[in-house]
């Protein structure tokens, strides 16, 4: 029982790999059928349930071109600020044109998105700032009720669950904020 159950495991793995893998290069979009009779299923990874919830193609997308997938495919936990499709269309095309063409300023952009840990609607609600994977600080306001971050972008829907994390859903992309360093040699000049 234990063989047919631990078989059914990486076959239903295998084939959702496969399908991630697929729609990211372009090649399908299958998605593995559910095993019969289950009641209850796990939560997928940070990416599988971005991917599934439709709403966050652009960020799978860029996910892909900063070579973070593997990343938020990993153990975690990560909080994940994930901004939506209409989030990203805010920004001028040029801009995502450009970031698409450099993957190392796109990773910054998407890891100030990210936080280690796994930290639930209540527990960003009591901080007043959390570090990102990025190493830059987000700051944590709450205005009637809302939660909001750089006072700019806010959580519109909270703590999607993920097997690697949290997802948070927010309505604007934040940046990272300007490196002194960069800031003092522009005020040198």
């Amino acid at each position: 029982m234990f063989a047919k159950f631990a078989l059914a495991a990486t076959v239903l793995a295998a084939t959702t790999a496969f399908a991630i893998d697929a729609q990211y290069s372009g090649q399908a979009d299958t998605k593995p059928a559910a095993a019969a009779g289950t009641a209850a299923k796990a939560p997928a990874t940070i990416v599988k349930t971005a991917q599934d919830a439709g709403q966050f193609k652009v960020l799978c997308e860029l996910l892909v071109a900063a070579n973070l997938v593997d990343t938020l495919n990993g153990a975690g936990p990560f909080t994940v600020f994930a901004p939506t499709d209409a989030a990203f269309g805010k920004l001028p095309p040029e801009t995502l044109a450009s970031l698409k063409k450099d993957p190392k300023a796109l990773g910054q952009i998407l890891t100030y998105h990210v936080v280690a840990g796994n930290n639930g609607a209540a527990d960003v609600m009591k901080a007043k700032e959390l570090v990102t994977v990025q190493g830059q600080p987000i700051m944590i306001t709450v205005k009637e009720g809302k939660v909001m971050l750089n006072n700019g972008a806010t959580v519109t829907t909270a703590d999607i669950k993920a097997s690697n994390g949290v997802i948070h859903v927010i309505d604007t992309v934040i940046l990272p904020p300007a490196k002194k360093d960069a800031a003092a040699a522009g005020a040198m000049k």
